[in-house]
Formats: structure tokens, C-alpha cells, sequence
């Protein structure tokens, strides 16, 4: 399925009929969410929710959340955008992670961290009466948008609110990133988030780690 032309089908069709729905929109940082935020602020009333106890270390995570609230602040947007922190629950993720520690990055481990987010994403968007959720992670060709957006669709059956599909990479999305980047300053990190993801020196003969 192409995901991204099934987005711009529903926006077509909720701009003509005039509806801004309510879209509770899981960020993972703030580069990934700019060019999704001023995609979607023309269509959808959003609150940007913040949830990602997979970041390593805590000071990461700090200039991760003043980065987002700071992009919110300066990007213009058609319709309100609003943010929601969500807990910073390392636990929950470590609980969850447990046993693939080593398995490689995009491998089953990132899978459920994906839906570990986006299952928060849901419950929150349901109990609060959005009208839909979804989350920026698919705008990083890193990540697996087909898997995001199955775990999404099986998310929506199981709370009852409607997922939106995207793949904001394609049409440019990631370069757009990049451009609003560098237009506000934004910090870019070098790696996921998770201390898994971090790149590890390599241990030299004769030297202790």
C-alpha cells in the first residue's frame, strides 16, 4: 500500500469538505516533526505528544523536549498546534528491550519500541477524543513505515480511534526536514535516541573499556 497517496487522499477530501479534525501526533524529535507539522497544520488541529523513554541519557532527552516546544513556538501553522509531554518511563522501555539488547538496529527490537510509542499514542488519543493519532517516525528513511503504519492500523482497531497512514519521507518530506533544520537551528542528533544506538568504540589491543 502506498500510505503517503492514502494521506493525501483523506486531507483532499477533509479540505473540501471543510473539517479540521483533532490529530494527536507522536513526535520524536523536533527535525522530524517540522516538515510534518507544516504538512498537516493545514488540515488537522494538532497536539504534538512527546513520548520516548527510549532516549539515552536523560540530558538527551531534556534538549530533545526544548528543541520540539521551541519549533512549536516559531513555525507558522494554518490550524492551533499544541504539545503534550508524555512520562519518562526508561523502565518501561528497558522491561521492554530486554533479552535484544544486541540485536541490530531496524531489527526486532525497534519494532516494538515502535509500538511501544505508539500504543501510548493510542490509548491517549482515545481516551481524550481525538479523531485521529499517528507519529513522525516514518519521515526518517531509517525507519520501516510499512511496519509503523501495520502497527498503527491494528492500534486503531484495538482503541477505537482512526490511525493516520503517511510515509512523510516521500515527496520530499526528509529533505524538507532537513531545510526547516537548518531554517530555525535546530539540533540534530546523530543517533536514534536508545543507548542501544549509539555508536560503541571499538576496544583496542592492550587498552580496558
Amino acid at each position: 500500500m502506498n500510505y503517503q497517496r492514502e494521506l493525501d487522499k483523506l486531507v483532499k477530501k477533509l479540505s473540501e469538505e471543510g473539517c479540521v479534525p483533532k490529530l494527536l501526533l507522536h513526535s520524536c524529535c523536533a527535525p522530524c516533526s517540522s516538515y510534518v507539522l507544516e504538512y498537516l497544520s493545514n488540515y488537522f488541529e494538532i497536539t504534538v505528544f512527546y513520548y520516548n523513554p527510549n532516549i539515552f541519557p536523560e540530558s538527551e532527552y531534556t534538549k530533545r523536549i526544548w528543541e520540539q516546544q521551541m519549533l512549536i513556538d516559531k513555525l507558522p501553522s494554518k490550524n492551533p498546534v499544541s504539545f503534550m509531554a508524555g512520562r519518562y518511563d526508561r523502565e518501561r522501555f528497558y522491561e521492554m528491550a530486554e533479552g535484544m539488547e544486541h540485536i541490530k538496529e531496524g531489527g526486532a527490537r525497534c519494532l516494538r519500541c515502535y509500538e511501544l510509542r505508539l500504543r501510548e499514542t493510542a490509548e491517549i488519543a482515545s481516551n481524550a477524543g481525538f479523531d485521529y493519532f499517528t507519529t513522525t517516525l516514518s519521515i526518517s528513511p531509517l525507519k520501516n513505515a510499512a511496519k509503523l503504519n501495520e502497527i498503527g492500523l491494528r492500534l486503531a482497531k484495538e482503541f477505537g480511534t482512526a490511525y493516520l497512514p503517511s510515509d512523510f519521507k516521500k515527496k520530499n518530506g526528509y529533505k524538507r526536514s532537513i531545510e526547516l533544520s537548518k531554517l530555525y537551528g535546530l539540533y540534530r542528533q546523530d543517533y536514534c535516541g536508545c543507548e542501544f544506538s549509539m555508536e560503541k568504540p571499538e576496544k583496542k589491543p592492550g587498552k580496558k573499556q
